[in-house]
Parts: structure tokens; C-alpha cells; sequence
């Protein structure tokens, strides 16, 4: 079975005033503990940019372990991201995953790659029924006509997306937890704090 992961870089945070993926956690980017975390789960990595000169930037950084793909639409948002990953991937399924996840785990990764098999996802579910399209493995192809629809329908939320699957797996994040006691998996750096917290819990 051949898979994928789709790594959504092009974003930019304001708050930590650079672009998302180049932000340093113990003196290496974020898009690289990401790939360090899930190297060896998949078969390829697609790294998608928003623009030419993120691809210029990004490219050299990864050293050939991933191919950076630009996102040539008009609207940035994570379904369109999404969309030109599922467009550039070629495994049958495809890990979907945000750059500021830098404790991402493998082992739930893996599995829920394992749980999507016949199904066209297995998405992350938490007891209060908030789920993680940003991090769940998707087939390839019907992930990518659900984004298409969804964006006809001029809908940008993943979500939308997922509402036109059929066979869609939900998968407890007490489940996950047998694999990821803590859930780090789901930690992600949108502020300076977050990234205090993320160098403490590395120490």
C-alpha cells in the first residue's frame, strides 16, 4: 500500500512573525520536526507552500526528503492546501498534517493510516465530538473530489470537505491515547508561549 503525507506549510503567524514552518524549536524549524517525526511512516512526503519564493526557502531546508509544491489558488486556506496535496500525492492514502505540529507521533499516525484502509478517512474524534481533519489520513482520490465539491460550492473549511466522504472512520482520541498517553500529537505552535512550552517539555 502505497501512502503519503500531505504537510501544510503556508502559513504565516503573525504572532510569532515568520512563516509557520521555519519557526525554530531547539535550533530546528518546525516543517522539520514534523518531517523527522513521520520519516519511514509513509512512502513520500509533499510539503505545500502558498508561494514561489516559500518554495525557494523551503526546498534547500529539506534536502530533497520531500517535494515542496506550490498552491497556485487566489484564497489560502487549509482545504485548498489540502487540495493541491491530494492533487500531488501519489500514494493511495494520504496522511493530511499542519507544519506546527512538532510532537506529532507516528505510531498515531500509522495507525490511523492502518484504520483508513477501505474507508475514505479516519479522522481523530475527541469525546466532546471536536475532531482533527488536520490530522487524519484520508484516501487519496476521494479526499481530493470532496475538496473539489466543497470548494465549488465555495466552502473553505475542511469540514465541508468531509461532509461530501462517504465511509468515513471516526477514530476516539481515547483510542489514540493507547498509542500517545499524553496526545502530544494534536500540540500545535500558534503563539510564544506555545513555543516555551514546546522547549520545556523537550528538556
Amino acid at each position: 500500500m502505497e501512502t503519503s503525507a500531505i504537510i501544510l506549510a503556508g502559513g504565516f503567524s503573525r504572532r510569532l512573525g515568520q512563516d509557520k514552518g521555519l519557526v525554530k524549536l531547539a535550533g530546528k524549524p518546525l516543517i522539520l520536526h514534523v518531517l523527522d517525526r513521520i520519516q519511514g511512516t509513509v512512502n513520500e512526503t509533499v510539503v505545500v507552500v502558498s508561494s514561489d519564493h516559500q518554495s525557494v526557502v523551503f526546498a534547500p531546508l529539506l534536502d530533497r526528503r520531500a517535494s515542496v509544491v506550490v498552491d497556485e489558488h487566489e484564497t489560502q486556506s487549509p482545504i485548498v492546501g489540502a487540495t493541491t496535496g491530494f492533487e500531488n500525492a501519489r500514494g493511495e492514502y494520504s496522511l493530511l498534517l499542519p507544519c506546527d505540529t512538532p510532537f506529532v507521533s507516528s505510531n498515531v499516525a500509522s495507525l490511523l493510516l492502518d484504520l483508513c484502509v477501505n474507508k475514505s478517512a479516519a479522522i481523530p474524534r475527541w469525546p466532546n465530538g471536536y475532531i482533527e481533519p488536520l490530522q487524519a489520513a484520508y484516501q487519496t482520490k476521494s479526499a481530493l473530489n470532496a475538496a473539489k465539491r466543497a470548494l465549488e460550492q465555495g466552502k473553505l473549511d475542511l469540514r465541508s470537505m468531509i461532509s461530501y466522504l462517504r465511509g468515513v472512520r471516526y477514530v476516539s482520541t481515547l483510542v489514540l491515547q493507547q498509542v500517545d498517553p499524553r496526545l502530544l500529537t494534536f500540540f500545535n505552535i500558534n503563539t510564544p508561549e506555545d513555543l516555551k512550552r514546546a522547549k520545556s517539555m523537550l528538556r
